[in-house]
């Protein structure tokens, strides 16, 4: 994992130089409780005492820490500079910037990424504290900008480990498929592949009360619902929404099943046209991702395509960016509604990764219908990383 740290610190002075930022600066304190998002990318480990992770576009990197952790950063052999400290990181603080001489000096808050808002209020003003009878105090500025760019650009290693995310995801998929049953419940369905998960040493991608969603039938709970003991019948859409982290690195699927009634040898017509638009919006709006394209552009292709069809638009957007988080922060394909804020309006950019997940709420009285597939931007428009649904099982 050291590799991928050192990938998005040499990635991080490219984007600061093109963005014209010349002092990132990431300020943290006991990070096993409250752990700023982007510390896994540029360091990879925890920090105890109050920390200050210096990035200048020149090419410096200086990690300012206790001295009783000088030592384990040092052996990253990613920083070019470790100064250590023992009553206050203040003096060294002010001397470091003083010598950089910043003309900004970009801090991790954003009103609208929370990925990109990993530095408290009380850390604020305690930086600020710090900075006070100097010109640095007035020279704080969001790195929303900087981080979305460096969270979003996978690199090469980010995207292995992310496929490697998604295969491990699809074959208990695979065992999820062969194991359900009539009369099963979803929280049986759900057990099974969180044991399935254990098995193979991995992580779930989110929170195991919601990892895998299970649905079955129009009974269940939509969207961030918990398993329940309802039954998968006859007549059910069933629907499981599942992710692994695997080394660090997420993937987010949902596949789809339908529950045949006695003489039922393929779906109902109503079922198949719901399932056929669903798979429509999500080939439409992926033919038009490339970079350079605004999220919510995406988004409107997709919900045109369900709505076309004559289905209420879907309630949520149609998909987020992945990596080390299932939800990773930044641009997303999504509609330009106030509680997104500005991420809707973010343009693509080579190696995002997303989800591509439309949906219908309720098809003719069997339950929900939403599949979820995961691709990255390229430059010549995008690529499936995940291998796509295109047919509805039949689950007996």
């Amino acid at each position: 994992m050291s590799s991928i740290v050192a990938e998005k610190l040499e990635q991080t002075t490219g984007i600061l130089n093109e963005l014209g930022a010349d002092t990132w600066l990431t300020f943290v304190r006991e990070t096993g409780d409250f752990c700023d998002p982007v510390l896994p990318l540029i360091l990879g480990q925890n920090l105890t005492w109050q920390s200050a992770l210096i990035v200048t576009r020149s090419g410096e990197r200086i990690a300012i820490v206790g001295n009783f952790e000088e030592d384990a950063v040092k052996s990253l052999g990613i920083w070019t500079e470790v100064i250590p400290y023992v009553k206050s990181i203040r003096e060294v603080l002010v001397e470091t910037l003083d010598r950089i001489r910043p003309a900004k000096i970009a801090v991790n808050y954003s009103a609208d990424d929370v990925k990109a808002d990993g530095l408290t209020h009380g850390m604020y003003l305690l930086l600020r504290r710090h900075l006070e009878g100097t010109p640095h105090q007035e020279r704080l500025v969001s790195a929303g900008d900087i981080i979305n760019a460096l969270r979003g650009r996978k690199t090469r290693g980010e995207l292995d480990l992310i496929r490697k995310a998604i295969e491990q995801a699809a074959a208990i998929f695979d065992e999820a498929g062969r194991v359900a049953s009539i009369g099963k419940t979803e929280e049986a369905v759900a057990n099974l592949m969180q044991e399935q998960t254990r098995e193979r040493g991995l992580d779930l991608a989110w929170d195991p009360h919601g990892c895998p969603i299970v649905n079955t039938g129009p009974e269940s709970m939509v969207g961030h619902g918990l398993p329940s003991q309802l039954t998968i019948e006859p007549g059910h859409l069933f629907h499981i929404d599942f992710g692994v982290r695997y080394e660090g690195f997420c993937s987010d699927l949902q596949r789809m099943w339908y529950v045949p009634r006695e003489g039922e040898s393929e779906p109902p017509e109503s079922v198949q046209h719901a399932f056929d638009t669903v798979v429509k919006a999500i080939q439409k709006s992926a033919a038009a991702i490339r970079p350079g394209v605004a999220g919510w552009e995406i988004d409107a292709i997709a919900r045109e395509a369900v709505t076309a069809a004559g289905y209420p638009e879907f309630q949520h957007g149609l998909g987020h960016s992945v990596g080390r988080s299932a939800h990773d922060g930044g641009t997303g394909l999504l509609p330009r509604w106030e509680k997104y804020g500005q991420t809707p309006y973010g343009k693509l950019e080579v190696g995002n990764v997303f989800t591509v997940e439309p949906s219908i709420q309720d098809v003719d009285g069997h339950g929900c219908l939403g599949l979820e597939e995961m691709v990255v931007v390229t430059d010549r428009g995008c690529e499936f990383l995940s291998s796509p649904q295109t047919t509805l099982r039949l689950l007996k």
